[in-house]
């Protein structure tokens, strides 16, 4: 049996094999409130075969939102389709996983659909949050807005809010959380030195800047129960001078840890537009990197990052780089990827499949 195909148990989660969707922002949710979209976009692969099927960067908040098409969890309504999706998810065989995310200084824009130019309060849009006042590229003020600076106790509000959506993904059934920090969003743009500038706790020596991210897992696994798995999504490569590293980040995954964070999404750049050239050609460098925080954290990972093949994936796998691959474009562009990884790999099919689906062309 290819590694690939091996099963994974954490906690209590047991992932059928180590194959993921990754969590991809689709610009279809309707205050928030997921859509028929979303329950066919990650039903697809569920009956595809993937072992683990990953809703897109959800906001804990309607101003934690990137733009007025994300996936929101502040609301009963946003849980209540969300529990429908995970019913489905589950019934074919895939563990629900969920991103929750506030997307900081990144936040009141347009959908990617539409441009991504920045919304005024006028046309609907908010005053999006950073740890200072500082744009994301002021050289480009018309895709974004000037955030405000938080204070302590909206510090403390946001943490509040994350803690509520974890409530409601425990409520609606999603077996594996995590907890967005990375891409230049708001737990992440606390956590580089490339942006936090800050001079108070929570500024400052690399535990202050963690303060924000390790004080909202503490609160967040609080809530959340513990045969579940707790993951945490971290940019492992700042992608320009002066910004984290994987040994930064290793060190951090140590305190996440000792949190009781259960596994370590590596995923790299976004903080700064430095970093944008490089996420285009070091992209394939992130299977290395999770090896390598995975090494140096002793802990799980998940790998992302320009993979696309079945021997690729499984190499990732077998070499020890991560305990589970994710997929993007690849598995939208192929939603039964993991079934075509079993057949290239010699994996008997009948059982990668939705049984719907395996009991015909299964072999």
């Amino acid at each position: 049996m290819p590694d690939l195909f091996s099963s994974l148990m954490i906690n209590n989660v047991t992932f059928k094999n180590r194959i993921g969707m990754s969590p991809m922002c689709q610009y279809a949710s309707v205050e928030g409130v997921a859509t028929d979209w979303h329950l066919v976009h990650l039903g697809a692969r569920a009956v595809g075969g993937a072992g683990l099927v990953m809703a897109e960067c959800t906001a804990v908040s309607p101003t934690g939102r990137i733009s007025h098409g994300c996936a929101g969890l502040w609301n009963d309504a946003q849980a209540a389709k969300a529990s429908q999706i995970v019913s489905f998810l589950k019934a074919h065989g895939a563990v629900p996983g969920i991103q929750i995310s506030h997307s900081g200084r990144k936040g009141s824009a347009a959908t990617a659909l539409d441009g991504g130019n920045h919304i005024s309060d006028e046309n609907g849009g908010w005053s999006p949050v950073s740890p200072t006042t500082e744009r994301f590229d002021p050289t480009e003020q018309r895709l974004w807005r000037q955030p405000k600076a938080l204070t302590v106790s909206e510090i403390q509000e946001i943490q509040g809010q994350f803690v509520n959506a974890a409530k409601r993904a425990r409520d609606a059934g999603y077996q594996l959380l995590e907890v967005h920090c990375a891409h230049g969003y708001l737990l992440h743009s606390f956590l580089t030195p490339l942006v936090n500038a800050r001079t108070d706790e929570y500024g400052g020596s690399p535990r202050n800047r963690a303060r924000f991210l390790l004080e909202t897992v503490e609160r967040v696994r609080e809530v959340w129960p513990e045969d579940r798995v707790l993951a945490v999504r971290l940019s492992v490569d700042d992608f320009a001078p002066g910004g984290l590293t994987v040994e930064d980040m290793a060190e951090i995954g140590g305190w996440l840890k000792e949190r009781g964070v259960d596994i370590l999404d590596c995923s790299a750049g976004g903080a700064v537009p430095e970093a944008r050239g490089a996420i285009n050609g070091r992209t394939p460098e992130q299977p290395d990197m999770a090896g390598e925080v995975r090494k140096l954290a002793m802990m799980p990972t998940m790998a992302v990052g320009a993979i696309t093949r079945a021997d690729q994936a499984n190499e990732i796998i077998t070499a020890g780089k991560a305990d589970i691959v994710l997929l993007g474009r690849e598995m939208m562009r192929n939603p039964h990827w993991a079934f075509t990884a079993a057949r290239e790999l010699g994996v008997d099919t009948r059982h990668v499949l939705a049984e719907n689906y395996g009991f015909f062309v299964g072999a």
